[in-house]
């Protein structure tokens, strides 16, 4: 069996987070949840996931952002990012690739996907 994914997963809402935490408990991931990207940041400096798993829209500190000061703690720089967002036109999501995102995914979401939809986003990057 392979060792199971570590996803460092942040989202304010906490009924949205939730639903993804039941949709991909089990044996294929590890979640370390925060509400916050200020929480993320804290979690982060402690750990080492294999994969960010976003919201774009936070208060205070949002999902591009987080990512941005994510990839300044040396041992994240190159650990892999997928956002959660609503906010999906074509310049909205190419805006989140350039910024280092493998790729996104559309809210609302099927949570009996969810765990495809991840693990199909780093197959396709060689993950």
């Amino acid at each position: 069996m392979n060792k199971p994914i570590t996803v460092l997963y942040v989202e304010d809402d906490e009924d949205i987070r939730d639903v993804s935490e039941m949709a991909l408990e089990g044996d294929e991931f590890v979640l370390l949840s925060c509400c916050s990207g200020n929480e993320a940041l804290e979690k982060a400096a402690l750990s080492d996931p294999d994969l960010f798993l976003l919201d774009v829209m936070m208060p205070d500190m949002d999902g591009p952002t987080t990512l941005e000061h994510l990839r300044k703690l040396p041992h994240l720089s190159s650990t892999p990012a997928i956002f959660m967002t609503a906010r999906v036109q074509p310049s909205e999501v190419k805006a989140y690739h350039d910024c280092g995102a493998i790729g996104v995914i559309s809210k609302p979401f099927d949570p009996m996907m969810l765990a495809e939809q991840i693990k199909g986003l780093m197959a396709k990057e060689g993950l």
